[in-house]
């Protein structure tokens, strides 16, 4: 006789968001509804519980992960929608809880960068829309220091970690099968080495990519980390197969890059900070692993005509070596660089890089790296800035070392903020993640 089906509350959420893709690419107004609902259900949600649960930062997950589709399918009504609906969520947490001495760290390092706001307004040639270029030069910093007021020492527990990572790993899934649905011609997979749109839904290959390399490690996460069965465990193992050739597929290398440094990480981590049978496991996952990894890059190499080997070779599609190697970033990296020394103190001023890059070298390109661009505009404020941001969740993981994912976390927002600045929220608010105080609850004995 055949038992029933237990329902899989995982597995079903995990339906609706393939689901949601699909619908997505025939009725393209569905995520017009989204973003909108969003902000109601959450602001409702967290105001109602008093953030008993740490709601707001699950809501500010789940958005973490839809910005991208959002973007992709028209359903942000404006471009930092996601940064700072992150922003209000965190906020309102921060209401339920008291405020404790090391939040103000936060307070000052949005000081730092008021100065540069000041020499953006004065010295603009105002040949570009000032408003707009500070908007997109700071909300990713908002937002970053926005979440990490809300996380910083917040207890979090084991398991509550494993569900965020699940959580922002849902709403992928939508990008998932919207490039699938979209990508219908194979002869798009051997169209060059270029970042390739045709394969990533139309939307901007290195932002899709980002994003596709972060399901990639949240479903990983979730196979090695996450108690679940059988059926349940290795379909998180097939999703992140899935992720990680969509993320390929799209020819832009960094999200993918970083996505497979995150997995090193977490499983190094493991390997040096658990037990014998930890370790096991470890070494097992990654014999296995790096089996898997050749049968996976032999397939797309086939499936691309050789072509993806080219590309992260560096070469055309006919075998030549680039000049470059980032693909023109160095150039606009060397430009801030120099805009810094010129001006080490206060800066060029919030959004100006751009301007007098133009009119230096006549390329009108916005900063593809975050560390350059605080540099050349905040000077020595975004030194300071940047020394903090960078040794703050070092400093906490001395007394935080059950943060099993701290490091992969960090990884990612260093390595994004450097190929893709903080175009999209998820590198603002994972870092922010790094800050979250986890530990295991001890059970309970029983009296006798």
């Amino acid at each position: 006789m055949l038992t029933k089906l237990k329902f899989n509350k995982y597995i079903f959420y995990i339906i609706v968001h393939l689901i949601l893709g699909a619908l997505a690419t025939g009725i393209p107004f569905i995520t017009k509804l989204i973003s909108p609902l969003l902000v109601v259900v959450g602001v409702y949600y967290i105001l109602k519980t008093k953030d008993n649960n740490n709601q707001a930062l699950f809501f500010a997950a789940y958005v973490c992960g839809i910005d991208v589709f959002l973007r992709m399918t028209g359903g942000s009504f404006f471009n930092e929608y996601a940064k700072y609906t992150i922003s209000l969520f965190c906020f309102l947490g921060i209401l339920f809880h008291p405020v404790k001495g090391e939040k103000i760290i936060f307070i000052i390092l949005l000081l730092l960068l008021v100065p540069g706001i000041f020499i953006g307004l004065i010295e603009s040639n105002f040949t570009t829309d000032l408003r707009k270029s500070m908007m997109f030069n700071l909300s990713g910093e908002f937002c970053l220091l926005a979440s990490c007021l809300y996380t910083i020492n917040k207890r979090i527990t084991y398991s509550q970690l494993i569900n965020l990572v699940y959580v922002i790993g849902l709403p992928i899934l939508s990008i998932v099968t919207f490039v699938i649905f979209k990508t219908t011609d194979n002869s798009a997979l051997t169209l060059g080495t270029n970042s390739n749109f045709a394969t990533s839904g139309g939307f901007g290959p290195n932002q899709v990519s980002t994003i596709l390399g972060l399901g990639t490690f949240c479903f990983f996460s979730l196979f090695f980390l996450k108690k679940s069965n059988f059926i349940e465990k290795y379909l998180y193992l097939i999703l992140g197969i899935v992720c990680a050739f969509r993320g390929v597929i799209t020819f832009s290398r960094g999200g993918m890059i970083c996505g497979g440094i995150m997995i090193i990480v977490l499983l190094a981590y493991i390997f040096l900070f658990s037990n014998d049978k930890a370790k096991f496991r470890v070494i097992l996952y990654g014999i296995l692993g790096f089996i898997g990894f050749l049968l996976f890059w032999t397939y797309t190499s086939f499936s691309t005509e050789g072509l993806i080997d080219k590309r992260y070779n560096n070469q055309d599609a006919i075998g030549r070596v680039k000049e470059s190697v980032l693909t023109g970033r160095e150039i606009l990296i060397e430009t801030e660089w120099n805009q810094f020394l010129d001006n080490p103190i206060l800066g060029v001023g919030v959004g100006r890089n751009k301007e007098l890059r133009f009119e230096e070298i006549g390329i009108q390109a916005a900063s593809h790296n975050e560390i350059s661009r605080l540099l050349a505009e905040h000077g020595s404020f975004g030194l300071i800035y940047l020394i903090v941001i960078l040794s703050l969740p070092f400093l906490l993981w001395i007394n935080n070392k059950q943060h099993i994912l701290l490091f992969s976390f960090y990884i990612f927002w260093l390595l994004t903020i450097n190929h893709a600045a903080m175009r999209t929220a998820a590198p603002a608010f994972i870092y922010a993640l790094c800050l979250l105080k986890v530990y295991i609850p001890i059970p309970k004995l029983k009296e006798k």
